[in-house]
Formats: structure tokens, sequence, C-alpha cells
């Protein structure tokens, strides 16, 4: 009989941030699934169109789950107020310093770490510090492209001038902090050189790369710069679909990702 997966919400003293925690079960002898969320995502966006997508995915692996949802993101603990808040390594210390500290107090050794855009980022960054079992990147970002600021730019003025803040507004306890701490630090200056190509020369664990051909917050070229530097990873380019492909093409991805999976068991 397949093993029906349930899933919990908490909260999770981390490196002193309450952080919102959703777990979810699954097998304990395999090695669980860390969702790592987008810019502007939380452990609720993850749910999208009535699929619960890590769920889906912990269902179709047999693996136990871990969600969570970034400091200033979802209903974790606010980012401090004000503009400007984050610095262009921020990504580097959620992946060095937060996520570690995380893992550390859930005693998971060598997880699985599947992350989406800022997300995959910060997967790609753990992987090339810390052991894991496998990576899987959705829509990665190792490097700033004029078509991602383009489209950030574009985020801003919809932000202000439409109802994108009240949808947001059902997934983040501080919408405005969610909203302008990763705007902010985007368009800034200091951000432009952003590029972690150097720091994926040393992944060598499973890679999976994910990304849509019609993704408007990067070109091939992420995929390609992952790929110089860890030849071992496997690609899927997905046409007809944009910056989330957990949310165009759920299935595929959840196919994809099983497949990928089930070749390390």
């Amino acid at each position: 009989m397949q093993r029906t997966h349930t899933h919990s919400n908490t909260h999770m003293g981390i490196n002193g941030q309450q952080l919102e925690v959703r777990l979810v079960e699954g097998s304990a002898a395999l090695a669980p699934i860390i969702f790592l969320h987008e810019g502007l995502g939380s452990v609720s966006l993850w749910t999208q169109r009535g699929l619960d997508w890590p769920q889906a995915v912990c269902q179709a692996t047999g693996r136990a789950g871990v969600v969570y949802s970034r400091r200033g993101y979802g209903q974790s603990c606010p980012a401090p107020s004000g503009r400007n808040v984050l610095q262009p390594d921020y990504m580097h210390r959620e992946a060095w310093d937060v996520l570690p500290a995380l893992l550390n107090e859930l005693h998971i050794e060598r997880p699985v770490l599947v992350g989406h855009s800022d997300g995959a980022t910060i997967a790609l960054l753990y992987a090339s510090k810390f052991p894991v079992t496998a990576c899987i990147a959705m829509a990665p970002h190792v490097l700033v492209e004029p078509v991602a600021i383009e489209s950030i730019s574009a985020a801003k003025a919809t932000f202000e001038a439409s109802d994108l803040r009240d949808r947001l507004s059902k997934h983040h306890a501080d919408v405005d902090g969610a909203f302008w701490q990763w705007n902010d630090v985007w368009l800034s200056k200091a951000f432009a050189s952003f590029d972690i190509r150097a720091e994926c020369q040393r992944i060598t664990a499973p890679l999976l790369l994910v990304q849509g051909l019609d993704d408007e917050y990067g070109t091939m070229l992420q995929l390609d710069g992952i790929a110089l530097a860890a030849p071992q990873a496997q690609q899927i380019r997905l046409a007809d679909c944009a910056h989330s492909p957990h949310r165009h093409q759920p299935q595929v991805c959840i196919e994809g990702i099983t497949s990928f999976l089930n070749t390390l068991n």
C-alpha cells in the first residue's frame, strides 16, 4: 500500500530568527527533500492552482520534505524595516549560514535540494560547500542578465500600480518587506556583478537543471554556465514554459525529478 503523505506547519528558531517551516512525511530511509523558494515565494506559494507541489513531489518520490519561508517571507519573522535591507551576498548567507543551521536543527545530513529561482541559486551555493545527495535547480540565477533587470523593474511598476500587492499579501505577513527587500537588492548597482559560476565548479553531487525556454528572468546562458562549471549536470529545457517550471508544467517537473532521483537509489 502506498504511504499517504501528511504535513504539519510550525515555527523554528534558527540563528535567532523564527522561521515558518512545513514538514511533509515520507520514508526515513531516503534523504529528505528541502524546498527552497523564489525571491517572492513562501511556504504557501508552493501551492498554486489547487496543486500542493511539494507534497506531490514527496508522494511521487517517497521522500519526506521540508518547506520553509526565508526571513521576511511568508509567516517567518520580518526582515529589518526600511529599504535596501539585503546585501548582494544574501543568497550566500542563506546557503552557508541559515540553511546549514536549519538542517542541523532537523538532524538532516546530505539532503536533496529542490530550489526555484533565488532558491535554486541558494541550492547551488549550498551544494558547492556542503555534501548533498542531489541538487535540483529550477530557473537558477548564476549571473545577472539584462532580461532579469528588465523583468524585475517591470515587477516594481506592477507592484505599485496593480493588485499584485493584494495578491501577495495573502502569502506574506509583511508584504511590503517581502517585495522591497527582493526588488531593491536586485536593482542595486552592487548586485550587477553577482556571479556564482566559480562556486558551481565545486559542485560534485548529482545535479539536475530545469528551465523554461520562455523564462522572462533569464536565458539559457544560466544553464550553459552551470554545465560548463559542473559537467555532470543533467538538463531539462522546457518549451512553452516561463520562469516557474513547477507551475507551468508541474507534472513534467515531477516526472523529471522522480526519474532523476530514482537513478540515485
